[in-house]
């Protein structure tokens, strides 16, 4: 190994190991003043470790003998140290946990690209100093949810990289990795929104209801929006809230089109931006009428990331993409066009990630073409719901939705 490759690799060793010692330094005094002295070094001391990891590791870097030996050595150390601390009643071993690390960022510089040790750098430094806002933050997070978040990780991260790639489905020309790789995407979408929602902003206005909600569901959160309606004197910003929450719907439809079809969003980028620009426009003027009579609003805790939710849609998928390539082969376009009608007076996220991902006897712009004609058939249901649960109240929010519906279907058709 050359002089300079050495020197690029302990470079970064002995800057992450001196400036996270800066940060022990930093923790130690902000919530261990008094007890500085009974812990693991400080500055230096992570310093020498990191140099010392470095050492060990280039001399000896086959068998990590010699860098495993130091290892338990350290370990060792702090034993004896631990032990101390035990007699007043300290038992923390995280510090033991930073000083491993920062013994490890030798052989992780030597063999891995440089992001991942500075990953794991910046990563040290965050956990060391968001120790307040971890204790603060805690508490308000339901045990429920974080059992199913790890569900989804395990299903996302494990299963599906074993999932097969190949188009091994009869009749859809689809693989089983990509139909859980649009749960999966659809589901995280979705699950922003919601801690988003739930952890950002507990307590949002009612404009920002509209726009977190519509990420995930804008026809629930239309239905939401609509009831509150009915309890207040000046509709304005509900009208604002529920328009903005048909803009996140543009906007997140554009999305799914950009990671799933490209020959797709090059047909329906320039609708969805145009129409995403007139939603923001009504929402700006009805905000602007609008007087500050309700300023939060509380909407019923939801977390869409469940399994259950995640297999249904995953069926959903698949069954509405047997239906769209049976209509397809056997009503062409003119089939396609009344399914997307049809559908969308549902829930259209299934329907549009089967358009996207299906291999049909139609080309991009017919695909397009359904696709803004779902959109549009979802605006006028939610239009329809608007007036149902709102009564007069929603009127304004529902003839803004029906325009806006039978224009995304007027272009759906013209294209």
């Amino acid at each position: 190994m050359q002089i300079h490759e050495l020197l690029l690799h302990i470079l970064p060793v002995v800057i992450f190991s001196f400036i996270i010692g800066l940060e022990v330094r930093a923790y130690l005094t902000k919530f261990h003043e008094n007890d500085a002295r009974v812990f693991f070094g400080t500055t230096r001391t992570y310093a020498f470790l990191g140099i010392l990891g470095f050492i060990l590791y280039e001399i000896e870097p086959k068998n990590f003998s010699l860098f495993i030996v130091g290892f338990l050595s350290i370990t060792i150390l702090y034993s004896i140290l631990y032990k101390k601390m035990l007699e007043t009643d300290k038992n923390s071993i995280l510090l033991y946990i930073v000083s491993i690390i920062v013994y490890s960022f030798g052989p992780l510089v030597g063999i891995f690209p440089l992001w991942i040790s500075a990953l794991i750098f910046v990563l040290v430094i965050f956990l060391l100093n968001s120790k307040n806002r971890i204790l603060t933050f805690h508490p308000k997070i339901n045990i429920y949810e974080l059992e199913t978040f790890g569900k989804i990780i395990l299903l996302s991260a494990v299963v599906l990289p074993l999932l097969p790639t190949d188009n091994n489905i009869p009749y859809l020309g689809i693989s089983l990795y990509k139909i859980w790789l649009t749960v999966v995407v659809i589901s995280t979408i979705s699950y922003i929104s919601y801690l988003v929602q739930k952890y950002i902003f507990p307590s949002k206005g009612v404009l920002l209801t509209g726009i977190l909600g519509g990420a995930y569901s804008s026809t629930a959160t239309t239905v939401v929006l609509s009831k509150k309606a009915q309890a207040v004197q000046d509709t304005n910003m509900f009208t604002a809230s529920i328009i903005s929450a048909t803009f996140m719907m543009y906007l997140r439809l554009l999305i799914i089109a950009a990671i799933f079809n490209l020959e797709v969003l090059k047909v329906v980028a320039t609708p969805y931006i145009v129409f995403g620009l007139i939603t923001l426009i009504i929402s700006f003027v009805y905000y602007k009428k609008a007087t500050n009579e309700t300023s939060k609003i509380e909407t019923e805790d939801r977390n869409p990331l469940e399994l259950g939710t995640a297999f249904v849609f995953a069926i959903l998928f698949i069954v509405t993409m047997f239906i769209t390539n049976f209509v397809v082969n056997n009503y062409g376009t003119t089939g396609l066009n009344i399914l997307s009608f049809i559908i969308g007076m549902t829930d259209i996220d299934p329907f549009i990630l089967a358009l996207l991902t299906g291999k049909y006897n139609i080309d991009a712009v017919a695909v397009a073409s359904a696709m803004l004609i779902a959109t549009g058939s979802n605006n006028i249901l939610k239009a329809v719901y608007a007036v149902w649960f709102g009564k007069k109240k929603a009127v304004s929010s529902a003839f803004w939705l029906i325009i806006l519906g039978f224009l995304t279907i007027g272009f759906g058709i013209y294209i």
